[in-house]
Formats: C-alpha cells, sequence, structure tokens
C-alpha cells in the first residue's frame, strides 16, 4: 500500500485518535482506591470485550486485539508491523535460552506471536536448529545460548540479545523505507542503549561488558557512553548532561522509575508529529505504538492498586500519553 492509500486509513485513525486516554484520564486513574474503580472507568470508556466479571489480563488482552483486528481491517501490510515486534521475538529467544539451559521459566512469560511462540521457540533452541530463525537472529541466538551453557551467566546472555535486537530492529527500520519507523527505531536504540549503560553502572560492570553489549546507532556515540557508565554512575551522569540527555540526567537522580518513565516518553515524543499528517503510512503506525503505550500504563496503574501501592507511588510510574 503506497501513502497516498492510506487517505482512508488515516482518516478513520485520526477519529480514533479521540477515544485514547489522556494525561487527564491517566493521573485520575492513579488517583483511584481500588483496582475495580480503575476497572470499571475503563469498561465505562469501552475497554474490555463485555464479559462478566471484568478481570484485568481479560480486559487488557481484549485491547490488545481489539487493535490487532483494526489493522487487519485497515489493510496495513503485516511487514510493517513484523518491524515492531522484533523486541517481543527477541524476548521469546531469550526465554527459551534460560529455559534450555536452567529448565522452566515462569508461565505466561512468551509472547503468543506468529511462527515464533513459546512452544516454538523453545524447541529450536532445544534442538539448536538456529536455521529455522529468521537471518538477522540466527548468530545471536547461537552466541547466547553458548555463553549461557557455558557461563550461566544469564545478564550476559542477555545482554547479547539486547544488542541483537537492537541491530535487528535498526537494520529493519531503515530497510522498511518509512521515516517513522527508522526514527521510531533509532530513538528506541539509543534509550535502550542508555538504559544499559545505567545498570552497568549501578552495578560495575566492566568496559568489555559496556563494548559487548552496547549497539551503535546514530543519536549516541556507544564509545564514549561505554567509557562514561564504566567509570561509574557520577561520570555517567556527566555525560548525559554534556550530551543532549539532560532530562534522563534529572530523571535518575529522581529515582529509577522516573528515568523508566523518561524513556518511555522520549520514544513517545518521536510519534507525536504524526498527528498532523494525513497521506502517509505513520499516523496508522504511531496510533499502534500509542496504543501500545496505553495499554501498558493501564496495566502499571492496575497492578499498583491491585497491590495497594500509594497514589504518588503510582503516578511516578505512570507515562505520558498520545491522545
Amino acid at each position: 500500500m503506497g501513502d497516498n492509500d492510506y487517505l482512508f486509513a488515516v482518516a478513520r485513525i485520526h477519529v480514533k485518535e479521540k477515544t485514547l486516554l489522556s494525561d487527564m484520564d491517566v493521573a485520575q486513574m492513579a488517583g483511584m482506591k481500588t483496582e475495580q474503580d480503575v476497572l470499571n472507568f475503563l469498561t465505562d470508556r469501552g475497554w474490555g470485550d463485555g464479559s462478566s466479571p471484568v478481570d484485568a489480563a481479560g480486559l487488557l488482552a481484549a485491547e490488545e486485539a481489539k487493535t490487532w483486528d483494526l489493522m487487519r481491517e485497515l489493510r496495513i501490510d503485516p511487514a510493517v508491523f513484523q518491524v515492531l515486534e522484533l523486541p517481543k521475538l527477541y524476548h521469546n529467544l531469550g526465554c527459551a535460552i534460560k529455559e534450555a539451559v536452567l529448565g522452566k521459566v515462569p508461565e505466561r512469560v512468551y509472547f503468543d506471536i506468529d511462527k515464533y511462540d513459546g512452544e516454538t521457540m523453545g524447541r529450536i533452541v532445544r534442538e539448536k536448529r538456529w536455521e529455522d530463525l529468521p537471518s538477522h537472529m540466527k548468530e545471536t541466538a547461537r552466541n547466547a545460548y553458548e555463553l549461557m551453557a557455558k557461563t550461566g551467566d544469564g545478564q550476559r546472555c542477555d545482554s547479547i540479545v539486547d544488542r541483537g535486537c537492537i541491530l535487528a530492529c535498526l537494520e529493519a527500520g531503515k530497510k522498511s523505507k518509512n521515516s517513522l519507523l527508522a526514527e521510531y527505531e533509532e530513538s528506541t536504540a539509543a534509550v535502550t542503549d542508555i538504559k544499559i549503560a545505567v545498570r552497568a553502572a549501578r552495578t560495575g560492570k566492566t568496559l568489555n561488558f559496556l563494548n559487548e553489549a552496547l549497539a551503535p546507532c546514530s543519536q549516541v556515540d556507544v564509545r564514549y557512553l561505554a567509557l562514561a557508565a564504566a567509570e561509574g554512575q557520577e561520570k555517567l551522569l556527566s555525560w548525559l548532561e554534556e550530551h543532549g540527555f539532560g532530562k534522563a540526567a534529572e530523571a535518575l537522580k529522581d529515582s529509577p522509575s522516573a528515568f523508566e518513565r523518561w524513556c518511555d516518553n522520549r520514544v513517545i515524543e518521536t510519534i507525536l508529529p504524526q498527528k498532523r499528517k494525513y497521506n502517509s503510512q505513520g499516523p496508522v503506525i504511531a496510533y499502534y505504538l500509542a496504543r501500545e503505550n496505553e495499554i501498558k500504563t493501564a496495566r502499571i496503574i492496575l497492578t499498583a492498586k491491585a497491590n495497594g501501592f500509594s497514589e504518588e507511588f503510582t503516578k511516578e510510574r505512570v507515562r505520558r500519553m498520545y491522545g
């Protein structure tokens, strides 16, 4: 489907945008007393499939299904969303490697994605059938499995898988020839590299670990990011402030949850300009990402309320909305 053919789809999406949760909605949900209050609020907004009684897992699953149904209804090229599902694919790989080496992993830890669900990915890894994986994943899978089997080091295994995922996403974004996808993947790669550096600085990881874990991208010079993180948190904070990531440094000084919120908000900022466009794929992709973001935020709030966390605790963890 060419960009001009998206006129109908985009018009439909811009109408649907009006039903997205706003920052005010999220603040209201965060201030509610119980999980049931939040569930009632969301069902009043049309969330869920109408089943009763309403439970959080079912409601969120129904919203994810609605999003995919809409994409299929609008005849959006599935290849576009295969790019966006790469993190789930690599997540399944990491889980399968740990399961094969260490034993069972918690139930429902796998994403149910086409061709490479938990059962399929688990069989491929157990039998070392790397040829059955996508080409961009084969080397990462082999290296991560061999390291995990030899050392049992789950963190290094994760770092290999995460780096492979970043590189695959960047390449897929470029090949898509879609400017928003390419920009989104670059922004996501930068945020992921910074997350890795922050964790490494906190836990005293070596420069060798950082060089192995960080993936080159256009928005961050990972050579110098690695050097800063290897010297500790203070040096990393200074580097972030000096290289255009001052808000990330401020969030880190505040709390870990504030930093996680900054990470997600920065990616959302990448897609906000799509609200003003009408003749490209961008608004449709942005809506899909916005829906993932609001479902994730609803999950955070529902979990917080189910566990009796305070309003302040909850608000610190909610994300910026697209609606």
